[in-house]
């Protein structure tokens, strides 16, 4: 570890502490408060319908995204029948598990995959309260 002009403090710690309860109390609250939000449009505007409200200098909105998908199974499927097989995504992908398991079985060297593994490491932190 190399030393560096930072000094941590038992008063840093504690306030990272607080600060990160005080966070998902925060985020309990909205979710809780987005859920009456909801309901309310629900009813007043519909299920799935936007709406806004005015109250005291504040608007209160709801918007409807929408978002679609294509079942995967079933839409390529249709498109074979349809001979329409040019829509359909070829996805060529490693298989994890399965380069592993020949590895391990020693059907594969480690060698042979040289520089072909993407090692990621991401830094948490984590602050509890021990007594």
């Amino acid at each position: 570890m190399t030393r560096n002009d930072t000094l941590l403090t038992g008063d840093m710690i504690k306030k990272y502490y607080d600060l990160n309860q005080r966070k998902k109390e925060i985020e309990q609250e909205m979710n809780h408060l987005k859920k009456i939000f909801n309901t309310y449009f629900d009813g007043e505007a519909g299920s799935g319908s936007k709406g806004e409200f005015s109250h005291n200098g504040f608007k209160l909105q709801r918007q409807i995204r929408k978002s679609e998908k294509f079942k995967d199974e079933l839409t390529i499927s249709r498109l074979e029948d349809l001979n329409m097989s040019d829509l359909i995504k070829v996805v060529k992908k490693p298989d994890d598990k399965k380069i592993n398991a020949a590895v391990s079985l020693g059907l594969l060297k480690e060698e042979d995959l040289e520089e072909c593994r993407i090692t990621n490491y991401s830094a948490a932190i984590t602050v509890r309260a021990v007594n």
